[in-house]
Order: structure tokens, then C-alpha cells, then sequence
């Protein structure tokens, strides 16, 4: 986690360039997640990033927080809302009250952590939001988890993970499967596992 917290902050234009400086386009799972959403839902950007999905978030009505671990992406996010509440914090220690929250949304984000470190956060996600609290996440699909060697900003580790493995750890931190799905270059390269869950 380290070093790919390292290589955002090296490569933090790179970054930029793809996912803070381009037209935006809405994400295919947050507007299905979204459609579950009550109005004035309070929900978690985890690791917001460039803070793009937030900023459609809020402009929807919802009340959102924005939360990542990399400070000049927050800049730039707090640049272009600067109403837009951020959160500089580790996923791995939420600064959150239990139940609090409605929703999070969770793009390539999880998939940095190891398979282990995941579970244990999937749990501690599902005490965040209140019973019946929603989750929208990415995660990259595979067999291999490795640090990222060579392409767009190496260095960084992922996570692979297999659809029915996923759904599996996303039952036992106690959250129930809404839908699953493997997808193959949406809004990214590859090929991405989208799930929705809900706190059982």
C-alpha cells in the first residue's frame, strides 16, 4: 500500500491528465447505484480521487464526502469544489462513525489492498452505513495480484480477484450481493468486476 500511495503522489499529473482533466463521463454503475439511492443520501467517496464521481454525486443532491489518501489529488478536487467536503485518511482506518452513512462508492479503490487486508475493510465498511446502507465498488478481475511492472504508472499493486471469491468476502464482512458482474473495458482497460451490495 505504501508504494502505490508513493506512485500516485510521484505521478499525481499523469493521474490528473487521465481522470481530473478530461470531459467527465458517468460511470455505468454509479448511475445504477444511484438509482437505489434515497434523496439527500449521505455517502462515501472512497478514494475519491480527482474527486470527479463526487462532484456529479453532489450535483445530484446528495450529501457526499469525499475520502483519500493522496494530498494533492485532494487539492485539485478541493480546487474545483471547494464546498465538497474531503477526507484525508487511510481506508484501512476510517475516521467514520458506525451506521452513519447510506452509501459508498468504492471505484478502483479496494483493489489496492491485499486480499486479506480487503476483507478485514469490507467489514468495517459494512458497520459504516446504516442497516440497509448500500455499496457500489470496482474491482479488477483475475487470478494474479502483483505490482504493476510496465503501462500507465507502475508500481502500483492490484489485487485480482475472481467474481464468485468477491462475493464470498463480501458475504462473510455482511453484506449482501445485489448484483455482480464481470465487464471488459468500460470506463477503464480490462476487465473489471461492478457489484452492488447491501448491509444484511
Amino acid at each position: 500500500m505504501a508504494q502505490t500511495l508513493l506512485v500516485y503522489e510521484r505521478d499525481v499529473e499523469a493521474f490528473l491528465a487521465q481522470w481530473g482533466r478530461k470531459r467527465y463521463k458517468r460511470p455505468s454503475l454509479l448511475c445504477e447505484w444511484t438509482t437505489l439511492l434515497s434523496r439527500k443520501a449521505l455517502l462515501l467517496d472512497l478514494g475519491c480521487g480527482a474527486g470527479q464521481d463526487a462532484r456529479y454525486l453532489k450535483t445530484l443532491g446528495y450529501r457526499v464526502i469525499g475520502l483519500d489518501r493522496t494530498m494533492s489529488l485532494l487539492r485539485f478536487a478541493n480546487g474545483r469544489v471547494p464546498v465538497l467536503p474531503l477526507v484525508l485518511a487511510d481506508m484501512r482506518a476510517l475516521p467514520i462513525r458506525p451506521g452513519v452513512l447510506d452509501g459508498i462508492w468504492a471505484a478502483a479503490s479496494l483493489m489496492h489492498l491485499s486480499k486479506p487486508v480487503a476483507r478485514q475493510v469490507l467489514a468495517r465498511l459494512r458497520d459504516a452505513v446504516c442497516p440497509n446502507g448500500l455499496l457500489a465498488a470496482t474491482v479488477t478481475h483475475g487470478w494474479r495480484s502483483r505490482v504493476k511492472q510496465g503501462g500507465w504508472m507502475p508500481g502500483r499493486y492490484f489485487a485480482r480477484w475472481k467474481k464468485d471469491e468477491l462475493a464470498r468476502a463480501l458475504h462473510r464482512a455482511g453484506w449482501e450481493v445485489l448484483s455482480i458482474r464481470v465487464v471488459s473495458h468500460r470506463e477503464r482497460k480490462g476487465r473489471w468486476i461492478n457489484v452492488i451490495a447491501r448491509r444484511g
